[in-house]
């Protein structure tokens, strides 16, 4: 599956894990011993994100693609 939001990753000194965010969808970051793991764990709880969205029936951010900045 590939999500059309966007997803930062970067190196966690703290955690000692790799951390992905998906920051257009507020709370959405996922981890992984790996760039890779830490890319598709994002994925999982993207979509993850959306479904409990759609069940509280909340509203789903439209995605922005590239961000201006980060």
């Amino acid at each position: 599956m590939m999500s059309k939001y966007e997803i930062i990753i970067y190196w966690s000194d703290v955690d000692e894990s790799f951390i992905a965010e998906g920051p257009e969808l507020p709370g959405c970051a996922a981890d992984g011993a790996s760039y890779q793991e830490a890319l598709a764990n994002a994925e999982v709880v993207i979509a993850e994100w959306i479904e409990t969205a759609k069940e509280l029936n909340r509203p789903i951010p439209q995605p922005k693609g590239r961000l201006q900045f980060a």
